[in-house]
């Protein structure tokens, strides 16, 4: 019996010798995360341009062409949605996950843009995740006539499809890329329930679902040399030694658990998303930069403590561009919030801040920071998950000093104005989370390394 046992141990352990998930131990090595510590819009892009520089793959997590990231390289403005911003460096190669929903008209529209603007050919260098779901015209469809049913209660979704496409995967009637790629015949059987699904949904719903399955066709030719698994693909990478960087899409305060709920967004774009967006341990998890404009802002309806209705307001929108790369609708704008800093620091783990657009609060003489919130005069220690509740605080604010001088063109903390680093010393001190990076411009040179 022993001999028999010891016999079946030692089959055991060759196979175990040969597990492809024992090569793939992936040590000390560990992944960069970029994530929006606000409403969005904070300049994530720029960023993690820059650090691309010296990655070799980064990553999109969750999220859909929902996103918007610009990216100013040589005085050439591009915008992505659904490639990584990263997909600039021709040295890096571009991972899109299985948490993000994938709309493959836009991303073969987007890839003909960018490249007519100057960015290097890049499908060679661009693999994407044969579980990420579709996006389909028909979920778009949806997303407008559910909108348009709540009248003046609509959350101001992008119309994208996003929330539907990931509704479809939670009710496990969606659509994947290997669904596609597989047998066309089992695609065309789900396209048509989901088609029909909708239909009895909203009668007023037109699909032409023969031209739609033969565009589709076309598409599975044009999008299955990009496709694998990613997951095998990062845990080789990283066992490797490869350097990963992970961009996320939106933010944190549009998370679908910890955003101000409704009014968030139908992914995780906190660390979560990170993990399960593309099939990564915890542990290997590194550096976490949580990116934070210098103010605040946001697209849409929502409660906004700190928002401006007054002529401090309107310069921040006029002098920050504030204009949504996706929807195209101004942004609305306030004093910074460290209160909403912190309780996305809590949740994400931020290692480092990178702050952006501090060049925009040039002409003030004074700042505002909200430092915490009153809710029936009493201060209250916590976030609130009530959008009644965040509708009624009262915020408290420190009053700093402005510069009242440009710093377009300063790239040493040394050479910025005392009061501009007093405005960042003030932010390290609330949060007790250094500020490695400054942002004073739109292109990648125009941030401050302030290690």
């Amino acid at each position: 019996m022993a001999s028999n046992v010891d016999s079946k141990h030692t089959e055991l352990n060759g196979e175990l010798q040969s597990c492809p998930c024992k090569k793939y131990k992936m040590g000390n090595n560990k992944v960069t995360v970029v994530l929006g510590a606000q409403w969005g819009d904070e300049g994530k892009g720029k960023v993690v341009d820059l650090l691309a520089l010296d990655s070799d793959i980064v990553c999109r997590c969750q999220g859909g062409n929902n996103a918007g990231h610009t990216v100013v390289v040589e005085g050439k403005e591009f915008d992505f949605h659904l490639l990584p911003s990263g997909i600039i460096n021709s040295k890096c190669t571009s991972v899109i996950g299985n948490g993000v929903v994938i709309h493959l008209p836009g991303l073969f529209d987007e890839l003909r843009k960018n490249e007519e603007k100057g960015m290097k050919s890049c499908q060679e260098r661009l693999i994407i995740s044969d579980r990420a779901h579709l996006v389909l015209d028909i979920h778009q469809q949806v997303d407008g006539l559910q909108e348009a049913e709540k009248g003046k209660n609509s959350l101001g979704t992008t119309k994208k499809g996003i929330g539907p496409t990931y509704s479809s995967k939670a009710s496990r009637n969606g659509i994947r890329i290997g669904d596609l790629l597989g047998d066309f015949q089992l695609f065309e059987e789900k396209f048509r329930t989901l088609a029909e699904s909708y239909k009895r949904m909203f009668p007023s719903l037109e699909v032409d679902v023969e031209s739609e399955l033969k565009r589709y066709k076309n598409y599975a030719d044009q999008v299955r040399p990009l496709v694998r698994d990613t997951v095998s693909y990062l845990h080789k990478e990283i066992a490797s030694g490869k350097r990963v960087l992970v961009e996320g899409a939106n933010a944190a305060m549009l998370d679908i658990d910890f955003g101000t709920y409704p009014y968030v967004t139908s992914s995780n774009c906190s660390i979560g998303g990170v993990c399960t967006g593309l099939g990564l341990p915890p542990s290997v998890i590194g550096d976490v930069l949580g990116v934070v404009k210098a103010y605040t802002t946001r697209v849409g309806d929502g409660p906004f403590p700190t928002e401006l209705h007054d002529e401090t307001g309107r310069m921040l929108q006029e002098r920050g561009h504030e204009v949504g790369v996706t929807t195209k609708r101004v942004r609305r704008c306030g004093w910074l919030d460290l209160v909403v800093v912190r309780y996305t620091a809590m949740v994400n783990g931020y290692t480092s801040l990178c702050l952006t657009k501090l060049d925009i609060l040039d002409t003030l003489k004074e700042i505002k920071i909200g430092v915490a919130y009153k809710l029936n005069g009493n201060k209250i220690d916590y976030f609130p998950s009530s959008m009644t509740e965040l509708s009624n605080v009262e915020v408290e604010y420190v009053t700093v000093p402005g510069w009242a001088c440009s710093i377009e063109d300063v790239r040493t903390m040394d050479k910025l104005p005392v009061a501009a680093r007093q405005y960042v010393k003030a932010i390290e001190d609330f949060l007790q989370i250094p500020v490695k990076y400054i942002g004073v411009g739109q292109g990648r040179e125009s941030i401050i390394n302030a290690d």
